[in-house]
């Protein structure tokens, strides 16, 4: 699970669990708004089967009560800080005592590429085989939100930036990205609009040889931490193992910093980083008063949704479709598991729940976690910039022959699947938005989530995801053989 140094899971009954943890942060987050769930969750003798249902009651118990939901984001990022352990020279601490009291012994060293490209001052998006701009572009943002593939806010905030190209460029601000080399990440968007990114990622040469020639070949500015060592330079630095030096790197950078969260890993990995991470954006919140944060949504998670959503799903569930006829025949051979409802039709709101169960607990948490942070930070006045990605081919999806087959599958219940660079330049739009233009508060922390999200159509659907994921995957190995 780890090579026991670094950021740990902390030892419960001499192994390191990530069930026990998951259980444990879940529970503490619960039991100040929802007393009976959080002793729900202490009663959970299987929690990589059990989890879904406790993970519903933290989204349900937030719904009437905004103080409540920011309650239980700052009971849950507690719990995790003080839970998870970090390996020092001294012993094990909890991790929120790691970066008070450890100094970096050689901290890291900046290096700087400056790309010779020219700037793109108009907002372009890659779409099959082409780059969409203006009236096209427009277009085809309004054909999205008309069909229930992303929010009306989603296609509003696009709509703004192409009214304000001068704010591509991220003026006055510096993007630090956390996985620079994520698929879903703004590293290539905010170069080739001129921006300054500060770049973190694992010291793989092979993975460095790459972001620096993108640079070059931007018309941005790329700030990389660089190490000395016994074989020489080395690029990049690991947050699990050299926390404080990242930390203390990221804190001597220039300018209003924007703080990207774009990592991820398999397994028990990602809940090790995503604690990781925490602890250095609350250490920097607490530090740097030029601070915003931002991060990417899954869409394959629980949120609540409008009341349109609910509305648009009942009617294509009422539609008559060749899947209608399905599914009576569908539900007698499954029990009655097949093609249910996405939603009772009179809810207001609605809750979605597209969790792919094979993505496992820890993936749902460490998705949580970065969720808490941001509610808890925007209650705080902090600027924050955390919307739902759509369902992307990554290497990721891909490399997962259930989710690959699922979302080739997916259109058949009117899901739209996003190639990785349409994906990542939306959300990098998205996320110039929510930096420059004038904040427009949300009652309540669901709200903030659900305006701007670009899920896919997955809020939409008639069908509930899990409930159409058998046959959706069934559809798709067709169409690959075809």
């Amino acid at each position: 699970m780890s090579d026991g140094t670094g950021i740990l899971l902390p030892e419960v009954d001499g192994t390191r669990s990530t069930s026990a943890f998951g259980r444990a942060v879940v529970g503490d987050a619960l039991r100040g708004a929802d007393p009976v769930g959080g002793t729900a969750v202490a009663r959970e003798t299987n929690w990589r089967r059990g989890y879904l249902t406790h993970f519903h009651r933290l989204v349900e118990a937030g719904i009437p009560d905004a103080d409540a939901a920011v309650g239980m984001a700052r009971d849950g990022l507690v719990s995790v800080q003080r839970r998870m352990r970090a390996t020092t020279d001294d012993g094990e601490v909890a991790l929120v005592d790691l970066l008070g009291s450890v100094r970096p012994a050689l901290p890291l060293r900046s290096q700087t590429v400056e790309g010779g490209a020219e700037q793109e001052t108009e907002l372009t998006l890659p779409y099959d085989g082409r780059r969409l701009r203006g009236e096209e572009l427009r277009d085809r943002l309004h054909t999205w939100t008309a069909a229930g593939v992303l929010e009306l806010g989603a296609e509003q905030a696009v709509v703004q930036v192409m009214d304000h190209p001068e704010w591509l460029s991220m003026p006055g601000r510096t993007l630090v990205t956390l996985g620079a080399r994520s698929e879903m990440g703004p590293l290539h968007s905010i170069l080739r609009w001129g921006g300054h990114v500060a770049a973190l990622d694992l010291p793989r040469p092979e993975l460095w040889r790459e972001v620096l020639t993108l640079a070059s070949d931007s018309a941005g500015k790329l700030t990389y931490p660089v190490a000395d060592t016994a074989a020489g330079e080395v690029a990049g630095a690991d947050l699990l193992h050299d926390l404080p030096q990242v930390t203390d790197w990221i804190a001597r950078q220039p300018g209003h910093l924007v703080l990207g969260n774009y990592l991820y890993a398999d397994g028990a990995v990602n809940l090790r980083l995503a604690a990781a991470a925490d602890a250095l954006t609350s250490h920097l919140q607490r530090t740097r008063g030029d601070l915003s944060m931002a991060w990417l949504a899954t869409p394959t998670d629980i949120f609540v949704v409008p009341r349109e959503a609910v509305e648009a799903s009942t009617a294509a569930y009422e539609r008559r479709t060749p899947l209608r006829r399905l599914r009576p025949v569908g539900r007698a051979v499954s029990g009655g598991r097949l093609l249910q409802r996405n939603y009772a039709p009179d809810e207001d709101p609605g809750i979605n729940d597209s969790v792919v169960p094979q993505q496992g607990p820890n993936y749902l948490l460490a998705k949580r976690i970065h969720r808490w942070r941001a509610i808890a930070a925007r209650a705080e006045g902090v600027r924050v910039s955390m919307n739902i990605a759509p369902p992307t081919r990554t290497r990721s999806v891909l490399k997962n022959r259930l989710l690959a087959s699922a979302y080739a599958g997916s259109h058949r219940f009117g899901v739209t699947v996003f190639a990785p660079a349409t994906s990542a330049t939306l959300m990098a739009a998205l996320l110039v938005h929510d930096l420059y233009a004038d904040p427009a508060p949300q009652a309540s922390p669901w709200q903030e989530e659900a305006v701007r999200a670009v899920h896919g159509g997955l809020w939409r659907t008639g069908y509930d995801p899990r409930s159409a994921l058998g046959i959706a995957v069934v559809l798709g190995l067709g169409s690959g053989r075809g």
